[in-house]
């Protein structure tokens, strides 16, 4: 399989799904802006989207969108429990966390990498995600992880949010058990290798 990536962008997720699954995988660097490979390959053949992440089969097919790879991710290594069996109620638990991250954290935050959106129309965006993280906060009381004392790939998902929030200096101080979330998920090893082998993080 191939994860065409781009560092520290929403491909990070299957990228931590991946490793976390142990399956063979090869990464292919996109230049998001300039739609190109590292090779100068046109990225735009590949995925029409023009879109990271993509992940390429074995078979030559490419399937796109976050939430769609990691569950597939996570069905092709079932014993590592990255996700619920199919048609449990678990499972669907799952797909809620997994369309909540996309829809109500992933989509606010694109606005505020707009470089030309007015700064009150990003502090709209801000608020916004901000009550989300809240609601996070609130369901987290009692589990370590989204899912309870399991580590999903709905976790890799919130964790790529949470270092989006990093990035825009969100002060999540008032949030104490996202803040430990945070914390207890980047201190996974497979989460520590994808941020490397990203050069998100220096290598031990």
């Amino acid at each position: 399989m191939k994860l065409y990536y781009s560092p520290g962008a929403c491909s990070l997720s299957p990228h931590i799904a991946l490793l976390e699954a142990g399956l063979p995988y090869d990464l292919v660097k996109v230049d998001l802006r300039a739609k190109k490979l590292e090779n100068g390959d046109d990225f735009l053949k590949i995925n029409p989207k023009g879109q990271v992440p993509a992940l390429a089969l074995d078979s030559g097919e490419l399937v796109t969108e976050g939430p769609v790879i990691v569950q597939m991710i996570a069905d092709k290594a079932k014993d590592k429990n990255l996700a619920p069996a199919r048609d449990s109620t678990e499972r669907y638990k799952l797909l809620e966390w997994l369309n909540f991250i996309t829809t109500e954290l992933h989509k606010n935050f694109g606005p505020m990498f707009s470089p030309v959106l007015a700064d009150d129309a990003k502090a709209f965006f801000k608020d916004r995600v901000m009550g989300k993280f809240r609601y996070v906060d609130s369901q987290l009381g009692g589990g370590e992880y989204l899912m309870g004392k399991h580590f999903t790939v709905a976790d890799g998902y919130l964790f790529t949010m949470l270092s989006w929030a990093d990035r825009m200096k969100f002060d999540l101080s008032g949030l104490p058990n996202l803040l430990a979330y945070k914390a207890r998920v980047g201190a996974r090893p497979m989460v520590q290798e994808a941020l490397t082998k990203e050069g998100l993080m220096k290598a031990a």
